[in-house]
């Protein structure tokens, strides 16, 4: 979609065409009512500014539509489909690297009490693991600060792709 179509779109529809973005509605809706945008590049830091004032509601908001990394999103809408074009390398992982996946989410969930979000498109499934075992060391705060910064990556990274 170009600038100047989601510029005219009503503001649902605008809503509509991001909800792929992330799981946060007040988010999708607060980029849609700032609307007109000059350009892509003001869309993106309009929608980074949003996302800064981000904290654990909102990620847990998010992270409620997200699939274990490893595991395949269910559902034909398109945040599923993302997912798994995204996560492409875990799904094919070798079955050693897979388990030593699955067991790492669970480690991480009884840990910090969620799932375990990283930006998966551009990296391999073994950096995704050492991430996932690195970030087990985390206290509370820090982790979800790295899980927000995740979110808010993964976030611009979709808007990005959708106005291309």
């Amino acid at each position: 979609m170009d600038i100047d179509r989601f510029n005219q779109l009503s503001d649902a529809d605008a809503e509509a065409a991001i909800a792929h973005c992330v799981a946060i509605p007040a988010w999708r809706r607060a980029l849609a009512q700032a609307r007109p945008f000059a350009s892509v590049a003001a869309l993106l830091a309009q929608g980074e500014r949003l996302a800064q004032m981000w904290q654990a509601a909102e990620l847990n908001q998010a992270l409620a539509a997200h699939p274990r990394i490893g595991e395949r999103a269910n559902g034909a809408e398109k945040e599923a489909s993302l997912s798994r074009r995204e996560q492409s390398a875990m799904q094919q992982a070798d079955s050693a690297l897979q388990q030593a996946m699955r067991q790492s989410n669970l480690d991480y969930e009884q840990r910090f009490g969620r799932v375990f979000l990283i930006r998966a498109k551009g990296r391999s499934g073994e950096e995704m693991l050492a991430e996932l075992r690195r970030r087990l060391n985390n206290d509370e705060k820090s982790e979800q600060q790295e899980a927000l910064s995740q979110l808010r990556e993964i976030t611009l990274l979709r808007l990005k792709e959708t106005m291309a």
